[in-house]
């Protein structure tokens, strides 16, 4: 009976082994939850990466429902999905921000002048469609970091309000926009669109009482 006990444990543990493997090797990375889902932005102030002098914040991403797209002219799938964010912007009207980061600014990878990146990014756009409203800059790539971003592309569905809805890694196609980024997007703006005309309505309804109000008072 002792000697099928012992036998017995090391069957178990290599089952789990087994079990833990297959988990891991069939699993998608992309569908993983996100430690900054339903959060709001880290704080940053960076610059624009075209216009230097410009500076922008998490307050620049309310008001309008955003996707940040994560990006560098290094990364090959970036450029192969830049055509199709292209005809989302262009067809949709999907506003979509990047942030930049470049690796030869760093270090470890080499140095490389702000004046060169900036030829590097509007080269790759001329060549595979720009889709960006702006690029913000992370230059020691500090907010891609407190992101969770662990390459590119990645992307953030950031609502209205500026909380982080959705985390994609990877590119985004046809078929993950059709059943996966777009439905959650579509609907953010849906809801964003309701909230804005609930609050207009709100204020013709102020402004029309303060009205009514001023005529009682000179009668």
């Amino acid at each position: 009976m002792k000697k099928t006990s012992l036998v017995a444990i090391p069957i178990v543990l290599f089952s789990l082994l087994v079990i833990f493997l297959f988990k891991g090797l069939f699993s998608d990375p992309r569908e993983l939850d996100s430690q900054v889902k339903d959060k709001t932005l880290p704080a940053f102030s960076l610059p624009d990466l075209m216009q230097p002098d410009v500076t922008y914040t998490p307050e620049d991403l309310k008001g309008k429902v955003t996707i940040l797209n994560v990006w560098g002219v290094w990364c090959v799938t970036c450029a192969v999905e830049m055509p199709y964010l292209t005809q989302l912007k262009n067809e949709q009207d999907v506003h979509i921000v990047g942030l930049y980061f470049d690796q030869d600014l760093d270090p470890d990878f080499g140095t490389k002048t702000l004046s060169r990146v900036q030829q590097e990014v509007t080269e790759m756009l001329s060549r595979y469609g720009n889709p960006y409203a702006y690029n913000i800059f992370d230059v020691y790539r500090d907010t891609s970091l407190d992101l969770g971003v662990t390459g590119a592309p990645e992307h953030f569905v950031i609502d209205a309000n500026g909380v982080i809805r959705m985390h994609h890694i990877g590119d985004i196609n046809e078929r993950v926009w059709n059943t996966k980024v777009g439905p959650l997007y579509n609907k953010l703006v849906a809801q964003a669109a309701k909230t804005q005309g609930a609050d207009a309505h709100t204020e013709v309804n102020a402004v029309m009482s303060d009205d009514k109000s001023a005529q009682g008072g000179l009668q």
